[in-house]
């Protein structure tokens, strides 16, 4: 679906910019914003692919999924007391769940480019360099968490998430005298799964923005400039 999705836009944006006029002035409006759709297009993807791989999530620091922030007393606590590898584990796990997901976005960011219209193009390309992905998130956010949920509620089971996080908060609970904690597992990895998802395709859009070795066809150059 993504590389039918890719092909197409390449193949729409190429005949707009075929049969557009340009002037003195530089690209028209149709040739702009079928290059800023573009743009989208092939950020949204590589964002996607770059997640969904093996250690797309836990090997990026930047989008690591850590232990939730009222756990971190849990983790302490249970490294003291040898469990280490247990929490660790769990944390990996996590991460796995996330990037099994996230090929699930494809599809929402391709409707969203779809749907936008030309005002709406226009008006996020003469915006700041991550304009498009908060637009995207505040169009797509609601869908993306639908359709990661349930997916990231069975990986968490298949990686043993779900068990570890049992066995560690049973252990935790014996401790006397610790705080009672509490975390919806599936909310918290579903949330930090779109929040990595989003920073990376934001830095994709930035990059378009900004680099020119990132503008990898001649519909982009003309767009943004070589």
């Amino acid at each position: 679906m993504k590389k039918l999705f890719f092909a197409t836009a390449v193949l729409l944006c190429a005949g707009v910019f075929a049969a557009a006029v340009q002037g003195e002035d530089g690209p028209g409006e149709n040739v702009i914003v079928a290059g800023f759709k573009q743009a989208l297009s092939m950020g949204t993807e590589a964002a996607v692919k770059m997640v969904s791989q093996t250690d797309g999530y836990f090997g990026n620091q930047l989008i690591k999924i850590l232990m939730p922030e009222k756990m971190k007393i849990v983790a302490d606590t249970l490294g003291k007391a040898g469990m280490q590898k247990q929490v660790d584990d769990f944390i990996l796990s996590m991460n796995r769940a996330a990037e099994k997901a996230a090929p699930q976005a494809v599809s929402i960011f391709a409707g969203a480019i779809t749907d936008m219209s030309f005002d709406n193009a226009r008006s996020l390309l003469a915006g700041g360099d991550t304009a498009a992905t908060d637009f995207f998130k505040s169009k797509t956010a609601a869908k993306i968490y639908d359709a990661f949920k349930p997916i990231i509620s069975a990986s968490l089971g298949e990686t043993g998430s779900t068990s570890l996080y049992n066995a560690i908060m049973s252990k935790y609970n014996t401790i006397p005298l610790v705080p009672k904690v509490s975390v919806d597992l599936e909310d918290y990895v579903t949330t930090k799964a779109m929040d990595g998802l989003f920073l990376m395709v934001g830095q994709e859009e930035k990059k378009i923005r900004t680099q020119p070795a990132a503008r990898a066809t001649d519909l982009l150059k003309t767009v943004f400039g070589k």
